[in-house]
């Protein structure tokens, strides 16, 4: 998503003048920003405000991956959406994508309505020079963490909850990987959510401007500048710290790194449901891809109140909403049940 721009180009330029007369990325660093590629996977609270900081660097392409839509919830703490983008639901990459294209119109924007999936992710990942976490589950980034060190391309993790939140920096071949840290999926009941814990904006803010300076690092050619360790920020108890992660990749018995093993890359280990963090929702991977969403609304018209975007169509029934994507995944909302969102889905769809 790009516009037209008549600005010339030495004033274009001239607009990255301040940080470039920072020594460490110079003029130089600048301009090897403006022909790079990121691709930032989730565009919640921590991937607007990551997408929106390398805009504004002049990172000449973003990749901008979502599977969700704007809510009014979202609104404290990510940045790029307004209420009206919440009042018709519009999809966050979509949103995010006329957002930054106002900031800079020059910048090659290229917004996708999708779920990061090992099917996907080679095609989503395609010529990218870094990518940026903004997601909200372990297995995605496992996934990511797999393709990485396959393909060797860094990616940054960056995570928050209430008002702490962690980074980690991981360039194949160079630093610990994130499976170096966190060896084995956590079981589901052990994970803390925004919904149980809660979360702070500046927190985000915090942790996603450190994964875009990790981001900008990389880009710019400065690779020797990153943080090889886990940086950890609390906001609220005024603490910042690094855990040293060079024993756990000196231990070589990490089963990617060291031992080469990619089983969420390889599909050997995927859910084809999730419980949606910050929704009563359940996602399936269930349905038939489809680019005709008209056809399906009007199949769907004798079940409820249907709803068609042109990225995806929602259904409302009398205690839950279904919200269908082209790529054929569905949202199930009014349960956090798996096999009750799969029941219902049956019952309407079929098969």
């Amino acid at each position: 998503m790009t516009s037209d721009n008549t600005l010339p180009e030495d004033r274009y330029v001239a607009r990255f003048i301040r940080q470039e007369r920072f020594a460490p990325l110079g003029a130089e660093g600048g301009q090897q920003l403006r022909r790079s590629t990121a691709l930032i996977c989730g565009c919640g609270a921590l991937g607007s405000m990551i997408a929106e900081r390398l805009a504004r660097a002049g990172v000449g392409t973003l990749r901008i991956v979502d599977r969700d839509w704007v809510e009014l919830s979202n609104l404290p703490r990510q940045t790029l959406f307004t209420e009206q983008d919440a009042a018709l639901g519009r999809p966050k990459a979509i949103a995010a994508a006329d957002a930054l294209a106002a900031i800079d119109s020059r910048l090659d924007i290229q917004p996708l309505v999708a779920d990061v999936t090992c099917d996907n992710i080679a095609e989503l990942a395609a010529g990218c020079d870094v990518i940026v976490d903004g997601t909200d589950n372990f297995e995605t980034r496992f996934l990511v963490n797999d393709y990485s060190l396959k393909y060797k391309i860094p990616w940054v993790h960056g995570g928050c909850l209430g008002a702490s939140g962690q980074v980690m920096t991981i360039v194949p071949g160079q630093t610990a990987c994130f499976r170096c840290l966190v060896p084995d999926m956590p079981p589901r009941d052990a994970i803390q959510t925004c919904d149980s814990a809660g979360v702070l904006g500046p927190a985000i803010g915090i942790i996603a401007c450190w994964q875009a300076a990790e981001a900008l690092k990389i880009l710019a050619g400065r690779v020797e500048a990153v943080c090889q360790d886990l940086l950890i920020i609390d906001c609220w108890n005024t603490s910042c710290r690094t855990l040293s992660l060079a024993s756990l990749r000196a231990q070589r018995t990490c089963p990617a790194c060291q031992l080469g093993e990619f089983p969420f890359l390889d599909g050997q280990l995927r859910t084809e449901s999730v419980v949606l963090c910050g929704k009563n929702a359940v996602q399936l991977n269930a349905v038939a891809a489809t680019s005709d969403l008209a056809a399906l609304a009007d199949k769907l018209r004798h079940s409820g109140a249907v709803k068609n975007n042109g990225f995806f169509l929602r259904l409302t029934l009398s205690n839950h909403v279904l919200t269908i994507f082209k790529d054929g995944r569905v949202v199930v909302e009014g349960t956090t049940s798996p096999a009750e969102a799969r029941n219902l889905l049956a019952k309407t769809l079929g098969g």
